[in-house]
C-alpha cells in the first residue's frame, strides 16, 4: 500500500530541496578547483565526482 508523501507548508522546507542542490554544485566546483575529491552514493556505490568526465554544466562555467 502506498502512503501518499506529506507535504509542508513552512517556505523554508519546500526551498530545501533547491538549497541542497546549489550547495551540492558548489561543493563539485570548489572540488574540481582545489583538486579534492567530492564523494557522493550513487547506484549504491561510493564515487568520487571529480574522477569522472566534467559535466556539460561544469565545462561551461556554469
Amino acid at each position: 500500500m502506498k502512503t501518499k508523501p506529506r507535504g509542508s507548508k513552512d517556505p523554508d522546507i519546500l526551498s530545501s530541496g533547491e538549497a541542497l542542490r546549489r550547495a551540492a554544485r558548489r561543493a563539485l566546483e570548489i572540488g574540481l578547483q582545489t583538486g579534492t575529491s567530492v564523494f557522493v552514493l550513487r547506484d549504491g556505490k561510493i564515487v568520487d565526482l571529480t574522477k569522472q568526465k566534467p559535466a556539460r554544466s561544469m565545462e561551461k562555467g556554469r
